[in-house]
């Protein structure tokens, strides 16, 4: 087998294909890398890979149509068919050297992440996965090229089989799908699930997505062995044939290859049956899709049995919201996910919404309670305003589904009320659904119409109201507070009295400091002095959130006397001893300490506990930041903000069993490189090395045929 692999590793490199072929496919990946990789700055190499795969459909049946029928129109295979070696070892010399031939430029693909790791974080695991993926997809399509140019002695029909079969194995995954979409009977499901094994991209497009999958890596090793088991077959009929033992070695070959067929099918559709948590892997460096902690044992707490329907067939169904739901139901038997198709059963959706979901959908159940989850809020979406487009930014569905499972399992939905008529900020759509999430209900309450804060409030929001209360509109408030009722309050800075208001902070022993803060510690503000990341406190809200940040733009400080009777404070946001409070507009140049400003350090955001005079509770959190629950300030600390408001209104909430999980996001800061390396790069990269490997290729060849 040495013997054979070496030749033809030889053979390769003698002539101008090899190095055409490594040139080829050296110059494609260096432009997608400097384009993506080092201009664009995205922070893996699958984009990379995903869009040079097609490549591979085009340059593997010229590398492989010679392998076996050049040398049977030559004749010369009858030396090969005598040879005192096993047909295996000499289909897998053969097989290994091509192996070897593109093993070249994926290397390059390898060392590029070592490159690109030292200008900023980087998806290393799904890098790799990605290039493994690739890897295995190109053996395969060698393995199968082989097989093919072993079946017939024309050159040109051997590469146009072997790029029909590589083309059809391409697109399989979208033939799959519309027949799946388009057939309701068992027929077309079963046609689409036979068909669905030689779609042989999809297993690279999921090593790509961020998760090392056991199932996909042992479906291109199985069929690699699947084709050049077949392979050797064909040609073991011929090497008998030349012997006169066509016939009988004709029905070994097809009872051996229905047998290995047998065997690769059996072994692929067992994996099926292994628990999701031994199989796939997250090789994401942010954990995308991993089950956090809290879920993990919200699931397992579990004492009442969930149904969850997802409204897809098996073929069409998103494969990172399966992946969560399988890893969810592998926690705990209370759990139970089950596919229904919309074009077989379209009515189904009937029992519990008047509303037709989008397809993957979910419907939540327990008993007699339900929730859908649509499957647009599956994903999070922005506005990128170079393209005009919506760009998917995060991935929800852990969250979403944490929040239904709470939902259908829990009695009493506590109801919150926002506040409104002085001219207070709206909560932007992401904040509104992390209140849903908690499974809070939430309503707007304009207290100039109402006679009080109703009775089923189980907490009220004040978000940076712009004018004062009216004396009845702050009585309101304080009367309901007295009854032991819980607030959320955000203080802004304004130009206009707010006596009012300050009432209501008063009722807590809470006043807000005049002018707003300016950070002297560089470790603690983002370009901006006023732009702060304020010292994170140990407290119960503040434990999911603790080893991060949190960003507050123009905060003002709380004041509040930790010696007063009967009022317990908690600090949850604070500044350094080098901040102080300045008087004055905000957002100028000038962030000397002038006479008149207040040295702190202050807090920034408090949690107050009071016991009422009618001996309830009553419990307050204090945010002196308009900006901190915005969108915008989230995503200058990515998905903190948004936890400790759930964690504010989940205390307030007072529900144990609720589990906030907020989105998390697909962004990751992009790799940043100098023009001059990027144009550096691109020259030797895209020009240089290319053409140094066609020019070998053809100094070698050219002192060949001179021999």
């Amino acid at each position: 087998m040495t013997a054979i692999y070496k030749r033809e590793l030889r053979a390769f490199f003698t002539s101008v294909m090899g190095w055409l072929f490594v040139a080829v496919n050296f110059f494609v990946m260096s432009i997608h890398i400097v384009v993506y990789n080092f201009m664009m700055g995205y922070p893996t190499i699958s984009y990379v890979l995903q869009y040079v795969v097609f490549l591979f459909n085009m340059t593997i049946p010229i590398l492989t149509m010679r392998s076996l029928s050049d040398e049977r129109r030559n004749k010369t295979d009858q030396l090969i068919l005598t040879a005192p070696v096993s047909v295996g070892k000499i289909v897998l010399g053969k097989y290994l050297a091509m192996v070897t031939v593109i093993a070249v430029p994926i290397a390059y693909a390898g060392l590029v992440p070592l490159f690109l790791m030292q200008a900023g974080e980087f998806q290393t695991g799904v890098s790799y996965a990605s290039l493994l993926g690739f890897f295995l997809y190109g053996c395969l399509m060698l393995a199968v090229g082989l097989f093919l140019s072993s079946l017939t002695e024309s050159v040109v029909i051997a590469a146009v089989l072997s790029f029909g079969a590589m083309f059809l194995g391409y697109i399989m995954g979208g033939i799959c799908n519309i027949i799946s979409d388009f057939g309701t009977t068992g027929f077309a499901k079963g046609v689409a699930g036979v068909l669905s094994c030689f779609d042989m991209v999809s297993r690279f497009d999921i090593l790509s997505s961020g998760y090392f999958e056991i199932e996909a890596v042992v479906y291109y090793l199985t069929a690699i062995g699947l084709a050049l088991f077949c392979t050797a077959q064909s040609i073991q009929k011929r090497r008998y044939s030349v012997s006169g033992k066509g016939i009988r070695l004709g029905a070994y070959s097809v009872t051996g290859i229905l047998v290995m067929t047998g065997l690769t099918v059996a072994v692929n559709v067992l994996l099926n049956y292994v628990p999701e948590r031994y199989t796939s892997f997250d090789v994401t460096s942010n954990d995308l899709y991993t089950l956090t902690e809290e879920t993990k044992e919200f699931i397992q707490g579990l004492q009442s049995d969930v149904t969850i329907y997802v409204l897809a067939g098996e073929t069409g169904k998103n494969e990172d919201l399966d992946k969560t739901l399988m890893r969810m139901a592998e926690l705990s038997g209370h759990v139970s996910v089950e596919y229904v198709d919309p074009m077989v059963n379209p009515k189904f959706y009937y029992n519990y919404t008047d509303t037709e979901p989008t397809g993957n959908s979910l419907i939540v159940v327990c008993g007699d309670r339900s929730t859908v989850v649509d499957y647009n809020n599956i994903y999070t979406y922005e506005m990128n305003y170079n393209t005009y487009n919506y760009e998917t930014t995060g991935y929800d569905g852990e969250g979403q589904l944490v929040s239904a499972i709470t939902y259908v399992t829990t009695e009493d939905m506590p109801k919150f009320y926002l506040v409104t008529g002085h001219g207070e900020l709206a909560f932007e759509e992401s904040f509104l659904s992390a209140i849903k999430k908690e499974n809070v209900a939430y309503e707007e309450l304009a207290l100039y119409a109402a006679d009080e804060i109703p009775e089923d409030a189980q907490g009220i929001i004040i978000n940076a109201p712009t004018s004062d209360f009216s004396a009845d509109d702050a009585d309101k408030v304080i009367a309901y507070l007295e009854k032991g009722g819980n607030a959320l309050l955000v203080p802004t800075v304004v130009d206009v009295e707010m006596t009012n208001f300050e009432r209501i902070l008063a009722y807590y022993g809470v006043s807000v400091v005049d002018g707003v803060i300016v950070e002297g510690d560089r470790n603690h503000y983002y370009q901006n002095p006023y732009y702060l990341f304020p010292v994170i406190e140990s407290d119960s809200v503040t434990q999911q959130v603790i080893e991060g940040a949190i960003f507050s733009p123009f905060s003002r400080g709380l004041s509040y006397d930790d010696m007063a009777d009967g009022i317990y404070y908690t600090p949850l946001l604070t500044t350094t001893e080098s901040s102080f409070s300045k008087n004055g507009a905000a957002g100028g140049e000038d962030f000397s300490r002038q006479e008149g400003d207040i040295d702190g350090p202050f807090a920034v955001s408090l949690k107050a506990e009071k016991e009422t005079a009618a001996g309830e509770l009553s419990e307050a959190f204090f945010v002196a930041s308009e900006s901190l629950f915005t969108e915008t300030a989230d995503d200058m600390a990515p998905g903190n903000n948004e936890k400790l408001f759930c964690a504010m209104i989940s205390s307030l909430a007072d529900h144990e069993s609720v589990v906030g999980i907020p989105a998390k996001s697909f962004s990751m800061s992009p790799l940043v490189f100098s023009a001059q390396t990027v144009l550096v790069v691109s020259i030797v990269c895209n020009i240089v090395v290319p053409l140094m490997l066609l020019v070998i290729g053809i100094v070698i060849w050219a002192r060949r045929r001179k021999r």
